[in-house]
């Protein structure tokens, strides 16, 4: 056994022995694998799908006076191969943060919360992950090296947070900046991101309404040189029916022209089916399908049928 796989099994098993010891530590985690018939521009294949499977640990120490040390370490692998998602073992977030009455100081590797408070409500049926996630959405922030601060509540359900990553002197990483604003009431949801990288920057707004057993959800973004030369607009509305155990999903998204280059829009549309078989584990199907121009530089055409199982722990 090599002695990284050594070191990764030593920091596994005393993380799960912290877990046993300590209360305030958790392990936690998302199995989500789908059977898919891809067609890629005409090129088509059945293969096994992973969908942001991942396993993680999180923790909390309070230090009395309202005040809280905590960190996360979540590692993303694929269940079709077992193989790491992202190039570095606790990729997908590893952080440290303080909390208390003034908000919360986070630093470390960590997803831009511009994204969470706007696509990432968008994508219902299948938690914005796998071939039907949005294609069209430009995602321009770099997560590691980053520092953050989370406002306290200003009012009942409003949240502000922002985040800088630092270049480290170096030339060939770009300094990011990411702000979101979140506001919740009751079946009511707003979500506002902002990125910014270098010369690159996007924004978006997006909202979410529960009424009764329907769900529905909107999202417009504006982006500058994310994927083309030029301002893009682009949009996206969903709806979701819940019964009983059983969810109807369906959502459309259009992506115009950049405004420097012509015939490089796009658009997806998504239609699914999930049952839950319970609270952690459910069963799902969907049709996704992306039909691009011929200038589109950041999608293909591309259809699939999935189906897939997702268990949470």
């Amino acid at each position: 056994m090599k002695q990284t796989s050594i070191f990764v099994a030593a920091a596994l098993l005393a993380a799960a022995g912290a877990a046993s010891a300590q209360s305030s530590v958790n392990i936690y985690g998302r199995f989500n694998v789908t059977g898919e018939r891809q067609d890629n521009n005409g090129t088509k294949i059945y293969k096994l799908v992973d969908n942001a499977s991942r396993i993680g640990f999180k923790g909390t120490e309070d230090l009395g006076g309202g005040l809280k040390a905590g960190f996360v370490l979540e590692h993303g692998f694929n269940v079709d191969t077992g193989t790491p998602a992202q190039s570095g073992f606790w990729a997908r977030q590893s952080e440290v943060n303080l909390s208390g009455g003034f908000g919360m100081l986070r630093a470390g590797n960590f997803t831009s919360e511009a994204y969470y408070a706007t696509s990432d409500y968008i994508g219902f049926h299948n938690h914005e992950t796998g071939t039907s996630s949005d294609a069209l959405y430009a995602y321009i922030g770099r997560n590691t090296n980053k520092i953050a601060y989370r406002t306290p509540e200003f009012i009942k359900g409003l949240t502000m947070e922002a985040a800088v990553s630092a270049n480290e002197n170096s030339t060939a990483r770009i300094r990011t900046w990411d702000f979101a604003l979140n506001y919740g009431s009751g079946p009511f949801h707003l979500g506002v991101g902002y990125e910014k990288a270098g010369a690159v920057n996007q924004y978006a707004i997006a909202a979410t309404l529960e009424a009764g057993p329907l769900l529905f959800g909107a999202m417009v973004q504006r982006d500058k040189d994310a994927y083309g030369p030029g301002n893009r607009t682009n949009a996206r509305g969903s709806v979701a029916y819940m019964f009983g155990a059983n969810e109807l999903h369906f959502n459309y998204g259009k992506a115009d022209d950049y405004s420097k280059l012509n015939n490089s829009g796009a658009s997806q549309w998504t239609v699914g089916y999930n049952y839950n078989l319970s609270k952690r584990t459910k069963v799902y199907t969907y049709y996704t399908k992306i039909d691009a121009e011929r200038a589109t530089p950041y999608a293909s055409d591309f259809s699939s049928i999935a189906f897939g199982m997702r268990h949470n722990f």
